[in-house]
């Protein structure tokens, strides 16, 4: 990825997109950046404008960001890690290089968007959808569970992007809900019954286009293109399993303060601005269309609250990104 730097003016703000070293100034912190980049800038810059804390945002994957601060262990030189799925958190937590949230962060996130640990805290979530092809289905043909996908009469019907971290995080909530031998079978099926894309959006395209009738993917792809010219998602609804199913998994994005962080202080002023008013409003009139986790917090209202998905109870530090490749690589997925 080539380097810039964007300077906002009036603000001691310095945003590095950079691959190489990352170092921040003195009074500043550097954040491994794995969310939207539109929506970390916007943090990072009311963040700025608020403490005169300098923010270098480095921005990447899930699953490569946390390998990578794996691999530096203390000698990272990241003070803040934001991830879009808690695989990754889990993974680095599981490591033991994260410092345990201050207190009065956790306190502005209810206990369903954090870990039990407290190493790290819910800075947004996202919703798992069936997104189909309204011209070729309809309601009472809809799957009611995310398990029926592997049913024969499933077989080229629907879609995924398996080798991303979001479908990853939904195998890691389905392992955890249902157990491994559970997983294992509907992964095999699911190598029988779908059709790979790259990627969310272009999943969404082709059910879109008719070329799928429906696909698994998280709700935010159609409400951003639907707020754009819904030219990807003019054919397509969303379809919410709700019920406590596997297919309602909501996803937990993470941040965290790195142990070895050399601006621990401000590493935690960071996260706990990102959680609290200013950053959570961020989410409501901001174009991620991600849900707010605040407490008291309020989503985008065209989304579907939070409270109405139904979602199951998943203890977000016990996701194991590492077994669900295992699984999926011998289920012939990746």
């Amino acid at each position: 990825m080539k380097s810039a730097l964007s300077t906002l003016a009036g603000a001691a703000l310095a945003i590095g997109l950079i691959m190489g070293p990352a170092v921040a100034e003195e009074d500043g912190i550097v954040v491994y950046n794995a969310q939207h980049e539109s929506l970390a800038k916007e943090w990072a810059e009311g963040f700025t404008k608020e403490t005169g804390i300098k923010v270098t945002l480095r921005n990447g994957g899930d699953s490569d960001f946390s390998n990578q601060i794996v691999a530096e262990g203390a000698a990272s030189p990241a003070d803040v890690f934001l991830t879009e799925n808690s695989p990754a958190m889990a993974l680095v937590e599981a490591s033991g290089l994260f410092a345990p949230v201050d207190a009065d962060t956790l306190a502005q996130v209810p206990q369903e968007y954090q870990p039990t640990t407290g190493k790290w805290v819910g800075v947004a979530a996202r919703s798992t959808v069936f997104a189909y092809n309204k011209t070729k289905l309809s309601a009472d043909q809809l799957p009611k569970s995310l398990l029926d996908l592997a049913d024969p009469s499933w077989k080229g019907r629907w879609a995924a992007s398996p080798s991303g971290a979001d479908f990853q995080a939904i195998v890691s909530a389905l392992l955890q809900l249902k157990g491994e031998a559970a997983t294992t079978d509907w992964l095999k099926a699911m190598k029988e019954n779908f059709t790979a894309y790259k990627g969310n959006g272009t999943v969404m395209k082709a059910v879109n286009a008719g070329e799928i009738e429906g696909g698994v993917i998280y709700h935010y792809y159609y409400f951003g293109d639907q707020a754009k010219t819904g030219e990807n998602s003019k054919n397509v609804a969303l379809h919410y399993f709700k019920n406590q199913d596997p297919g309602a998994f909501v996803s937990i994005s993470g941040g965290g303060v790195l142990a070895s962080s050399k601006h621990p202080k401000e590493a935690q002023a960071f996260l706990k601005w990102v959680t609290g008013k200013g950053g959570q409003e961020v989410l409501k009139t901001g174009t991620s269309y991600e849900y707010a986790v605040g407490k008291g917090a309020e989503s985008n209202p065209k989304l579907v609250p939070l409270a109405d998905l139904q979602a199951p109870k998943v203890d977000p530090a016990t996701l194991n990104s590492r077994k669900v490749t295992d699984l999926m690589t011998a289920a012939g997925l990746l």
